[in-house]
């Protein structure tokens, strides 16, 4: 099956040692494409980098909403300097999260109107974020969606929430959490309402690593992506080749990749 992880981490530090492994392994599973994806303005710089070094990956530049408190102008600009390079194909990730409010959430909000702009201007597809926020991240979207598409990471809300993304035109992004025995129930469900084109897999490594490996084997890649197609394609009662054709093209289509070219230099 020819997969696509559309959110992972591959510059986070836990990749350090063994990063081209990692990469080699996903490529052995079948992952012809990989989007690694910045939450400030360090891991973008590194994203990007790896993203121009690596044939099948791509990056996307963003402030996580955790960080807003550390964005700036400056920072902005050099993400939008970023974003110029080929390889970056996104985004984000951006959003809202007032569950652990690791930043105000005035600047949450000013960073991610901020960023839509930028995104907007640069014609890049968006990488969403979303805990909690309460109607406060649907309302602020609604206002400036974005004119290149949009995918909400690792969906786990609500029918009305998922309702809401979909009546803006947003793909949704599902991770391990499908595996999950407890956790995951309800969206095991709710995936039965998402049409088969704004679907994505992802595996947000190194975390949300699937059942039941992350028992053993807490550290997620994105090789894993194929145990979120096949849980995913269960749970929709679906042909997972099929599936996985579908996802694939999906992702190409919100990041504008025409095949999965070699990479270009950076820099």
């Amino acid at each position: 099956m020819p997969l696509f992880d559309s959110h992972c981490h591959l510059e986070d530090a836990a990749f350090d040692a063994d990063r081209g492994a990692v990469i080699a392994r996903a490529r052995a599973a079948g992952v012809r494409g990989m989007m690694t994806v910045g939450t400030d303005v360090e891991s973008s710089r590194r994203a990007a980098a790896i993203a121009a070094a690596e044939p099948g990956v791509f990056a996307a530049v963003g402030i996580h909403p955790h960080d807003a408190r550390l964005a700036s102008e400056a920072a902005l600009k050099e993400l939008q300097d970023l974003a110029l390079h080929p390889r970056v194909r996104a985004w984000g990730e951006i959003g809202l999260d007032f569950h652990y409010l690791h930043s105000p959430q005035d600047l949450q909000e000013k960073w991610l109107e901020r960023q839509l702009a930028a995104a907007a201007e640069g014609g890049l597809p968006v990488i969403f974020h979303e805990r909690a926020s309460r109607g406060r991240f649907l309302s602020i979207v609604r206002a400036a969606p974005p004119p290149a598409g949009a995918v909400v990471h690792c969906f786990s809300g609500t029918a009305d929430e998922l309702e809401g993304y979909l009546e803006l035109g947003f793909l949704i992004g599902i991770t391990g959490r499908i595996t999950f025995p407890g956790r995951g129930a309800a969206l095991r469900e709710l995936v039965r309402r998402i049409p088969p084109d704004r679907l994505l897999v992802e595996t947000d490594a190194p975390w949300l690593t699937p059942d039941p490996e992350r028992k053993g084997q807490p550290r997620n890649e994105p090789a894993r992506v194929a145990g979120v197609l096949l849980r995913l394609a269960a749970a929709r009662d679906e042909d997972p080749g099929e599936l996985a054709r579908r996802v694939t093209e999906n992702a190409c289509r919100l990041f504008g990749i025409d095949g999965l070219a070699d990479p270009e230099p950076f820099g």
